[in-house]
């Protein structure tokens, strides 16, 4: 099944985190061997702060490693509802959530998403299929 790394895990392997880069690393290598590992819009913008350039930052993001992905407008929609939801459960943010797109994207299109940050794509998602840490 495809996967798609959430920003956190690629954050891990570009800032050399000490607590998450093994994992992250070692997630990234079975994605990869998989195929290509997705990304799409949000992701790429939630990663961009980590470079001092759009050039660094897609030489990092090899062609041969990383497949760019639209983002469809069913999955700003589902993106949308989750958004309701969590409103409604009394979440205080007052415009949707990066991790929102990130998982109706990677729910409407049956990929995989790796994270560290399971909680809110378990709540709001639930039929996403994650790879997380045991913790």
């Amino acid at each position: 099944m495809p996967r798609m790394l959430d920003t956190n895990v690629l954050l891990d392997i570009v800032t050399a985190d000490a607590t998450w880069m093994r994992w992250s690393i070692e997630q990234f290598r079975r994605a990869s061997n998989e195929g290509p590992i997705l990304l799409n819009p949000i992701v790429y913008a939630e990663l961009a702060p980590a470079f001092e350039s759009q050039a660094g930052l897609d030489r990092w993001l090899k062609p041969t490693l990383f497949r760019r992905m639209p983002l469809p407008y069913e999955a700003g929609f589902r993106a949308s509802r989750a958004f309701l939801t969590y409103r409604e459960r009394g979440g205080s943010k007052s415009s949707p959530l990066p991790d929102f797109y990130i998982g109706a994207h990677a729910e409407f299109e049956g990929w995989t998403l790796v994270t560290r940050d399971d909680t809110r794509y378990r709540t709001y998602f639930p039929k996403l299929t994650l790879i997380s840490p045991d913790r």
